[in-house]
Parts: C-alpha cells; sequence; structure tokens
C-alpha cells in the first residue's frame, strides 16, 4: 500500500512586490513541497489586488493583499524580508493566529529584539541576519579565524550593497563582528568603530572596524579582513543573486514547521554546532 503523499507547506510571503519578495514568490512557486498560501504588502502599494505572480506572467490564485488577517489565514508560516516596524506587527498576528515566521529583516533595535523573544515563546521563529547558506558558513570560518589569529591582526570589515539599502552597517556585517568579538571574548558594543574622520591617531589593536559602501544594484559583498605584519587573511563572500537568500529562506520555513515554539537561527536550520 502507497503511503499517503504529504501535503504541501503553506507559506505566506511578506513585501510581496519587493525585490526579494517577488524572489521568495518565484521559488515557492518552483518547489514540490511548498505551496504559496498568501501575499502580503502595505496599504496602498499599487501591487494590492494582484495576483502573486502576476509580475512572471504566471497565475497563482493569491492575491496581494495589506489585510494581514487574510493574508496569514491559510498559512503555516509567513517568511518577512521587510522593515522592522513591519516585522513587528506581522508578528503579532502570527501569535495570534498560530503562525510560524521565518525573518530575514534587519535592523533591529535591541529592544526590538527582546519583542520578538517574547514572541518566540509562544510561536517558532528562525531569524538571521541573512539567510544565505554560504553565509552561514563563513560565521563559522570567522570564528576559527579569529580564534587562531586573537594577537597581532587588526580586524577590519568591508561591506557593500546597493543604493535602496537603508540601514548600515549590514546585519550581516554586524554578525559578523559579533561572531569575531564573542571569538576574541569582547562584547562588540565595547569594540567596534563604525566611522572614521580626520585625525583618528593610531589604530586601537582591540578594536574592529566597519566601511561600508551604498551603490548602484550590488546584492551583498562582505570581506572581513584580518591584517597582520607581513600577510593579510581577506574571508570573503559575494552575492551575484538574491536566489541564494530565498533558497536558504525556504529551508527556514521548512526547519520552522517542525518546531513547536522557540527562536533559532540559521546554525539550527543547517545543524551546524
Amino acid at each position: 500500500m502507497t503511503a499517503p503523499q504529504a501535503l504541501p507547506l503553506r507559506v505566506a510571503v511578506a513585501g510581496a512586490s519587493g525585490r526579494m519578495g517577488r524572489m521568495l514568490i518565484e521559488a515557492i512557486a518552483g518547489a514540490d513541497d511548498l505551496v504559496l498560501a498568501g501575499a502580503l504588502d502595505v496599504a496602498g502599494s499599487p501591487a494590492i489586488g494582484q495576483d502573486a505572480l502576476a509580475s512572471l506572467g504566471r497565475t497563482s490564485r493569491v492575491a496581494i493583499t495589506a489585510d494581514l488577517a487574510a493574508g496569514l489565514a491559510d498559512a503555516q508560516v509567513l517568511i518577512d524580508f521587510t522593515r522592522p516596524d513591519g516585522t513587528l506587527a506581522h508578528l503579532a498576528a502570527c501569535r495570534a493566529l498560530g503562525v510560524k515566521a521565518v525573518i530575514g529583516t534587519t535592523g533591529f533595535s535591541d529592544a526590538q529584539k527582546a519583542e520578538i523573544a517574547g514572541h518566540a515563546r509562544h510561536i517558532a521563529i528562525v531569524m538571521a541576519p541573512n539567510m544565505s547558506v554560504g553565509v552561514n558558513v563563513v560565521f563559522k570560518l570567522l570564528d576559527m579565524a579569529a580564534r587562531a589569529l586573537h594577537e597581532g591582526y587588526d580586524i577590519e570589515i568591508i561591506e557593500a550593497h546597493h543604493r535602496h539599502k537603508v540601514d548600515a552597517p549590514s546585519g550581516t556585517a554586524l554578525q559578523m563582528g559579533e561572531v569575531v568579538a564573542a571569538a576574541l571574548g569582547r562584547e562588540l558594543k565595547d569594540c567596534a568603530v563604525y566611522a572614521r574622520e580626520g585625525v583618528t591617531g593610531e589604530r586601537d589593536p582591540s578594536t574592529i572596524g566597519f566601511a561600508t559602501v551604498r551603490g548602484g544594484d550590488i546584492v551583498g559583498d562582505h570581506t572581513v579582513l584580518f591584517a597582520g605584519t607581513g600577510e593579510r587573511i581577506e574571508i570573503t563572500h559575494r552575492s551575484s543573486s538574491r536566489v541564494t537568500y530565498a533558497q536558504g529562506s525556504l529551508r527556514a520555513a521548512r526547519f520552522v514547521a517542525t518546531q513547536p515554539r522557540g527562536l533559532f537561527g540559521m546554525n539550527d536550520v543547517l545543524g551546524i554546532a
């Protein structure tokens, strides 16, 4: 007797008309084990009322809506790459409706992160500043490098993104800094340098520097430089397409669907110790 086929996971997408939202919707439409169950956008968006796959010349029978209750009514998981205030509103609705969440939004304050942790006591949430599988492997490499290069090396983090990105440094760059600082036994808030101008004096070797580039359509480049005497070690990740973020988000959605509640990261999704 053939076992019954598992039903596809029902996924909603926030920011459905944005660059990342469209990429997520396309990825869901191409997955055998997922189905698009809702598409959310801000009120007043010209996309409201349109079919979520209209931009691809296809039909999904899911209309983009600003009504959270309607957009989440049939969903098991929401994937959200929007803005902090919007994400928090979406999470409150998810909590009320029992919908799990994958959060790729960046730029949260400490108070907002605490609010997310509060929601995670009731629903399962995966939150990561970068959903790329490759980037999360880089985080592990940085931990290893920082532990080995803890003396005699100056550490600088350089990131570049498209002209439309609204927060700086990027969430990924900050997470890289957190990983390096933790490996060195430090708190990033105590050793980060985000700007240099004028006569700054000699570099403090205990600091971690950040440099930000914004321009054009750069998807996302990140380099962590360990500069010593006579050598430099650079660990770099470059994204050429948002597809990698979308595919990582789908892996996170599949993972979070199996969890009753709690706050998770991509390490949990990927099984990286």
